[in-house]
């Protein structure tokens, strides 16, 4: 078994041809861009783990961009206005080694407010020599100057089967011994984000065989697993508790986001589902509004717990 890799680097896909794409025309889109040798700004929206930066960087490869020419920053951790005025206006402001300069900001919607505007009038200055790829979880908190100088593009999760067909293949590869069930609780957890998948469970597989997330080893464990475990003994309002308990106020969106991503938990019906949906939109409409976000979560898990009764 490789342990000295990681398998979110050994099972990323280097080329077009292996780049899995949900929609058709995406494909055709990138191909173009390729062929043309040609790239407008970009914004790369989608869940956290869905192959968003891979596909950037499968992007700025096929282009044949030089390395020198490629400024890569995670938004998450330089944010700040100096972070655009110091260095990617310094970099954009220098000419390109070949054709064109390329920034890719990971995570954009971490940057400020008011650094978006700074980006937004760098992208238009120097628009003749570099472009811009921006990825997004969270779209909405880009300000539209930005949305509009770029092509957005908008990635759909793959389904929840072949989520777990391609951890199962990982797995499989490595001459990892699971249980579905075990490996369910991991897929439950961490859907739609796969590289979170394939981290937890090559640090819970070092000797060979997959081990049940211990919640007493936070190395390699998560909340989410014990509320799993709770939601699918039908101790919901245990779950609730754990959830509300842990959750930061950073997490908030990701749990709205979660709760939707398995509607199987509140209801096994199509009409119990679409009741789901509008409850839990209108959870995250008042998570905006609300000054405690720990109660505006448990009254909306409360209401998808008493679906159908």
């Amino acid at each position: 078994m490789a342990i000295n890799e990681l398998w979110t680097e050994l099972y990323r896909p280097k080329t077009i041809d292996e780049y899995v794409f949900k929609d058709a025309a995406q494909r055709e889109q990138v191909e173009h861009w390729i062929k043309t040798k040609t790239i407008p700004h970009l914004l790369f929206s989608g869940s956290a783990g869905i192959g968003k930066t891979t596909l950037a960087k499968i992007l700025i490869d096929a282009l044949g961009v030089d390395p020198y020419d490629v400024l890569s920053i995670n938004a998450s951790r330089e944010r700040g206005v100096e972070t655009i005025r110091d260095k990617i206006k310094a970099f954009a402001s220098t000419m390109p080694f070949g054709d064109l300069k390329v920034v890719l900001l990971d995570e954009a919607d971490a940057i400020t407010f008011v650094a978006q505007a700074g980006l937004k009038g760098t992208m238009e200055e120097f628009s003749s020599t570099v472009r811009f790829i921006l990825t997004t979880n969270h779209p909405n908190k880009i300000i539209p100057p930005i949305h509009s100088r770029c092509q957005g593009t908008h990635f759909e999760k793959i389904d929840h089967a072949e989520f777990t067909a391609r951890v199962a293949t990982v797995l499989i590869t490595e001459n990892v011994e699971f249980e579905l069930e075990v490996l369910d609780n991991y897929v439950r957890a961490t859907y739609p984000d796969l590289r979170k998948c394939l981290n937890l469970l090559q640090q819970n597989s070092s000797t060979g065989s997959l081990k049940p997330p211990s919640s007493a080893d936070k190395s390699v464990s998560d909340y989410r697993f014990d509320m799993v475990k709770l939601f699918k003994a039908g101790k919901v309002r245990e779950a609730r508790t754990v959830l509300c308990t842990n959750a930061l106020t950073d997490d908030i969106d990701d749990i709205f986001r979660w709760m939707y991503d398995n509607l199987d938990i509140w209801s096994q019906t199509d009409e119990g589902q679409d009741e789901a949906i509008c409850i839990i939109r209108n959870g995250l409409v008042n998570h905006a509004a609300v000054a405690d976000a720990e109660i505006n979560l448990s009254a909306c898990i409360t209401e998808l717990i008493n679906i159908g009764k």
